[in-house]
C-alpha cells in the first residue's frame, strides 16, 4: 500500500493528514471551510484515494492560508506515497463534463512541477469561497507533488459546476497517472528517473 502521513504546524495553520493512493475513495475531511470540504470529498471519491484530513487555520483572516497549506501538505503526501514511481502509468487524462461545464485535465507525474490553469471564472465566488483560491490550491499541490498539470475550463457558466469539474477531473487524471501498469518495467522514463 502506498500511504503517507503528514503533520504541519505554523502560526497560520495546523494540518494533519493521511493519504492512501491505493484506497477506495473514503474521506474524513475537515478544514473549517464548507465548500473546500465538499471539493476535497469529491477529489477523494473520484481519485479513489483514501484521505483523512484535519486542518485548523486562521479563517478569521481569510481562507487563503488554509487552502494553500492543505495543497502543500496533500502534494507532499502524494509525492511520498507515489515513491520511486516504478511501474506507474505516469500520465493521466480526464475530460470531465458537469452539466453545462467541461474541463480538460492532463497530468504528468514527472517530478517537474508546473501548473497551467485556465479558469475564466477565477474572479467569481461560490458562497463565500473565492474561485481564485482554486489556483492557489492546485499550484501548491503541483509544486509539492512534483507534477505537471494542465487544467482548462473549456466551457461553463455556473461557478460551482466549474470548481467541481476541476476537482473531479484533476482527481481522475491523478488516479490514472499513478495506476500500476504490468507492462511498465521500472520507471516510465527513457532517462531512468522521474525527478
Amino acid at each position: 500500500m502506498r500511504i503517507s502521513e503528514i503533520s504541519r504546524k505554523t502560526s497560520e495553520t495546523d494540518i494533519r493528514l493521511k493519504l492512501n493512493i491505493d484506497g477506495q475513495g473514503i474521506g474524513s475531511i475537515e478544514t473549517g471551510i464548507g465548500f473546500f470540504n465538499h471539493m476535497l470529498n469529491l477529489f477523494t471519491r473520484h481519485s479513489a484515494f483514501d484521505l483523512e484530513l484535519n486542518a485548523v487555520g486562521d479563517l478569521h483572516v481569510d481562507f487563503h492560508h488554509t487552502v494553500e497549506d492543505v495543497g502543500l501538505c496533500l502534494g507532499t503526501a502524494f509525492r511520498q506515497a507515489v515513491g520511486d514511481k516504478r511501474g506507474i502509468r505516469r500520465y493521466g487524462f480526464s475530460s470531465l463534463p458537469m452539466d453545462e461545464t467541461l474541463v480538460n485535465v492532463s497530468i504528468d507525474v514527472s517530478g517537474r512541477p508546473h501548473l497551467n490553469l485556465i479558469n475564466p471564472m477565477e474572479n467569481r465566488t461560490v458562497g463565500d469561497f473565492p474561485l481564485d483560491l482554486l489556483k492557489v490550491f492546485f499550484q501548491a499541490f503541483s509544486d509539492r507533488g512534483g507534477i505537471t498539470a494542465h487544467t482548462i475550463l473549456i466551457t461553463g457558466s455556473n461557478p460551482h459546476h466549474a470548481a467541481e469539474a476541476m476537482f473531479k477531473g484533476f482527481a481522475r487524471a491523478l488516479r490514472e497517472a499513478v495506476e500500476k501498469d504490468s507492462r511498465v518495467q521500472g520507471v516510465p522514463s527513457t532517462k531512468g528517473s522521474l525527478d
